[in-house]
């Protein structure tokens, strides 16, 4: 999907600007590239700089006073500048740039899990600067995250959401401002233990970090306390004979049977921050034999979950744009 947008600090007769990603889901760590289209306005324009950012919905805990969303920033590349925009002409600037390790996952087998990430582009042109209208960014699992989710299906995990959350989780070498949970609900055999089961991954470029925390029913935990454990495996997965299921189930029975082997892995926190508000996405997923299979409910379907990636974040920044006049043109 591609925004148009006639820059409203420029007034009427100013360039527009297209951002066309190219096909297909990027992964953590990987590559983005695609295109960004200019079309001169009636008047010529000097092009100071061409910006990508990219922003991210996430959840904010405010202990008492409950849970807000709002917009977080969490990557920024320049792709171009300083030229000038002929009235009318065309210009096209191609760029590839770097994902975090850290970037969340937006969906797995091809079905959205909820989770809004998206691609803006800046434009400064004569000393003002407009960020345009958001591209939604999909980003699918790398090969190790996708079977530490398949192998948690095989053991009869079910998926329940994924969400973002805004801060830190104490410990650990986390490099953004927030960190994805994807919660999963467990089978009869654990489901006097625990709740659910939290998922995060903390990825670096030589291993896959996973940090698991068990929303306990009591048991073998303290009351009050959940429990949180952290595991690393390399991308190429377990080494020996070990299957990536017999790794997984290990992680688990460590996490809800032997609290007391958490003093090698350690116990860790988390620490909170507080971004601004929005409306939430709901899903529901069912576990297949083939791993964790993903559906969306609520009377929401993914192509409504991409709709409200752009109007949510139009409604978020649309204020914040410098010398704008929150007005638009242009094609939708």
């Amino acid at each position: 999907m591609v925004f148009k947008r006639l820059l409203g600090s420029l007034g009427v007769g100013g360039p527009t600007v297209d951002t066309v990603l190219d096909a297909g889901a990027a992964r953590p760590g990987g590559v983005l590239s695609g295109r960004v289209e200019l079309v001169g306005g009636t008047v010529d324009h000097h092009i100071e700089h061409i910006g990508l950012e990219l922003v991210a919905r996430v959840e904010a805990e405010h202990g008492e006073h409950g849970e807000s969303e709002g917009v977080v920033a969490f990557d920024r590349h320049a792709v171009g500048g300083s030229f000038r925009l002929a009235a009318g002409a065309r210009h096209e600037v191609p760029f590839s740039v770097p994902l975090p390790w850290e970037t969340p996952v937006t969906e797995l087998h091809g079905q959205s899990l909820g989770i809004v990430l998206g691609v803006r582009t800046e434009l400064a042109v004569a000393g003002a600067r407009d960020k345009g209208d958001l591209d939604p960014l999909t980003v699918a699992p790398l090969p190790a995250q996708e079977a530490v989710l398949e192998a948690f299906g095989q053991l009869g995990f079910g998926f329940r959401s994924a969400d973002l959350e805004y801060g830190r989780i104490g410990g650990t070498g986390q490099q953004l401002p927030f960190y994805q949970e994807i919660e999963l609900t467990p089978p009869a055999r654990y489901a006097h233990q625990v709740n659910e089961i939290e998922l995060t991954f903390l990825t670096v470029p030589g291993a896959l970090e996973v940090v698991l925390e068990a929303d306990k029913r009591g048991g073998p935990f303290a009351d009050g306390h959940d429990a949180l454990s952290r595991f690393t495996v390399p991308h190429e997965g377990p080494a020996g004979p070990q299957g990536w299921n017999a790794l997984v189930e290990g992680w688990i029975q460590e996490l809800v049977e032997h609290r007391a082997s958490y003093g090698s892995h350690a116990v860790y926190g988390h620490e909170s921050g507080l971004p601004g508000g929005a409306p939430g996405v709901g899903t529901a997923v069912a576990a297949g034999a083939a791993g964790l299979a993903v559906g969306v409910a609520g009377g929401m379907v993914a192509a409504e979950v991409v709709d409200e990636v752009g109007d949510f974040f139009e409604g978020d920044d649309e204020g914040d744009d410098e010398g704008g006049d929150g007005s638009e043109g242009g094609e939708g």
